[in-house]
């Protein structure tokens, strides 16, 4: 991959001013996130070639964390080396992290008003079809990499099954499952027991879950586990945290929950930006700031540290395939988490909310804000006409 020289007459100011205004109008998600990044340094700016751009995105889905977010720091460090990266990487997810914790503050205050729960109730209830749809987004590309043979494609079926599974029933474990599911299909293709034992060796200890310890240690195991030990989609933060957040050390109830996966949606900038309000429910404004920063310093070490070895992480075998193991598990794991979002329902009204959903998002084939924006005034106006909140 031709890297090129650093362009000289791109200040820090315009990364900052750029990179902010990004972060503030990064509505929907990663393909909002890569036309935006797309067009300004490729398109209008004509910093980064189209070529270079599209390794960028293709390297980055091969990290785990938020490759959105990896790739607006490439963008940066493509620019200015590792300070323009580390600027445009801050400036990038400020926005919407101030603006989630500012909502957060507001939904969890002691006494919120009667419309504010409304409309938490409202927007959660059409989480678990944003659930569903955030793994059917992931199915193509994963059956991709898996390739035609019989064999894979059986393979790919029993990782999904089993992420799914363990995502509805044993949200604990699902690091180990996701682990333990690359490990195996490298496994698999090296056709060799000597390399199975010794990925096994390696990835067990990562996955060791060092919450145990509670407090400040389990909130910053759990966005650990966020940025760096997650592997496809940004929504798979959800199967990641809700057991921890809301089972294990009972930082928020079920619905507080699925509030705060509406909050990531509906605000700019990237999904992971859950994990400050999961943050803020344990320890307030500075839980919610620790979070933040243990769950992204991953993404900017990843990329500072290995962008001019890009060319080398995309052709690693063993890397490959592990995503050929680790993803379509973790296609299973979002839509397994679609159970217990659904179960933790408070009020029959929000059942005709999750079927509107759902077909507003795979049958209209609208996208996942605008239906999590209508929820979200359905329950203001569920609220207001006096109905249970």
């Amino acid at each position: 991959m031709s890297r090129g020289n650093v362009a000289p007459d791109v200040s820090f100011a315009t990364i900052a001013r750029e990179w902010t205004r990004l972060g503030f109008i990064g509505f929907g998600g990663p393909p909002t996130h890569i036309a935006l990044l797309r067009r300004l340094c490729v398109e209008e700016r004509q910093w980064i070639e189209p070529e270079e751009f599209e390794d960028g995105i293709a390297a980055t889905n091969l990290l785990p964390g938020p490759a959105s977010t990896q790739l607006a720091i490439f963008c940066a460090w493509r620019l200015r080396r590792t300070l323009g990266g580390i600027v445009g990487g801050v400036c990038f997810i400020l926005p919407g992290l101030a603006i989630i914790l500012a909502l957060s503050a507001v939904f969890f205050a002691h006494h919120p008003a009667s419309w504010i729960l409304g409309a938490a109730a409202g927007a959660g209830a059409a989480v678990p079809a944003v659930a569903l749809h955030a793994a059917w987004q992931l199915v193509p590309t994963s059956r991709a990499r898996t390739g035609p043979a019989r064999s894979a494609n059986v393979r790919w079926t029993l990782y999904a099954l089993l992420g799914g599974v363990t995502a509805a029933t044993e949200g604990t474990y699902l690091i180990l499952v996701l682990v333990l599911s690359g490990v195996l299909e490298i496994a698999v293709r090296r056709q060799g027991r000597g390399s199975l034992n010794g990925s096994l060796n390696t990835a067990i200890p990562a996955v060791v879950h060092v919450g145990v310890f509670g407090g400040v240690g389990a909130l910053v195991w759990v966005a650990l586990k966020v940025g760096a030990l997650s592997y496809g989609g940004g929504f798979v933060i959800v199967p990641l945290m809700q057991d921890d957040a809301v089972t294990t050390y009972h930082w928020m109830s079920a619905t507080q929950f699925l509030f705060a996966v509406a909050l990531g949606q509906i605000t700019p900038g990237p999904v992971v930006q859950t994990v400050a309000v999961v943050g803020y429910a344990a320890a307030g404004i500075g839980g919610g700031l620790l979070a933040a920063l243990v769950a992204f310093t991953p993404s900017f070490l990843f990329v500072l540290l290995g962008s001019s070895r890009f060319d080398a992480i995309r052709a690693n075998t063993s890397i490959r395939s592990f995503l050929a193991g680790a993803g379509p598990a973790v296609i299973g794991a979002i839509a397994g988490s679609a159970i217990p979002l659904g179960l933790s329902f408070q009020h029959l009204w929000q059942l005709p909310i999750l079927a509107g959903a759902a077909v507003w998002m795979f049958i209209l084939r609208r996208s996942v804000v605008s239906g999590l924006l209508i929820a979200f005034v359905v329950g203001v106006i569920v609220a207001l006409f006096g109905m249970p909140v």
